[in-house]
């Protein structure tokens, strides 16, 4: 008998820290014994070139989830913890069907443009075309998701620890 997987799906803008938080959720859990994987999104839909159609391989994204997810299913993880971007409410509902079901919590990481551009300053090479491409996406990003508003919780990042933000996302989803 299969088990329903619990996931979080931790959005944000790019620079936000949504795979650093699930990174640091992921070693709490596992320091407490509790069953999890963390899925960087964006690695399941890196590649080269994306249809015209799919901008940003959002349906490679799916699939590829769907498999993976079906065989951390398979292993016996009950908690599923995935960092990306959703944008769009009708995708809440594709996310959880490749998931295979189960419980979807959705918690926006949320830092001032000004903390986030600096994040991005610190990670990209100076005066780069992937520099300047994330500064732009991060404002246009954090209008989006400001605006869809598709969350559950949100926990402000800004100068906190990943270990801070993880804690505070664990308490919200009772993991």
């Amino acid at each position: 008998m299969a088990m329903d997987l619990e996931s979080v799906f931790l959005n944000g803008t790019v620079g936000a820290g949504k795979t650093t938080t699930g990174e640091a959720l992921h070693w709490l859990l596992a320091d407490d014994g509790i069953s999890n994987a963390v899925i960087d999104l964006d690695a399941l839909r890196r590649s080269w070139p994306a249809p015209s159609t799919d901008r940003f391989n959002h349906e490679l994204e799916l699939r590829n989830l769907q498999a993976v997810a079906g065989n951390y299913r398979e292993v016996g993880v009950r908690r599923l913890i995935l960092a990306g971007v959703l944008e769009q409410a009708a995708e809440v509902d594709r996310y959880r069907a490749a998931l295979g079901g189960g419980k979807l919590t959705v918690i926006r990481l949320e830092a001032p443009i000004e903390t986030i551009q600096e994040r991005l300053r610190n990670r990209h090479e100076p005066n780069s075309p992937e520099l300047a491409w994330h500064l732009d996406r991060s404002v246009e990003l954090d209008e989006i998701l400001t605006e869809a508003r598709l969350d559950t919780h949100v926990v402000a990042t800004g100068r906190r620890g990943p270990s801070q933000v993880a804690q505070a996302v664990r308490a919200l989803i009772g993991w």
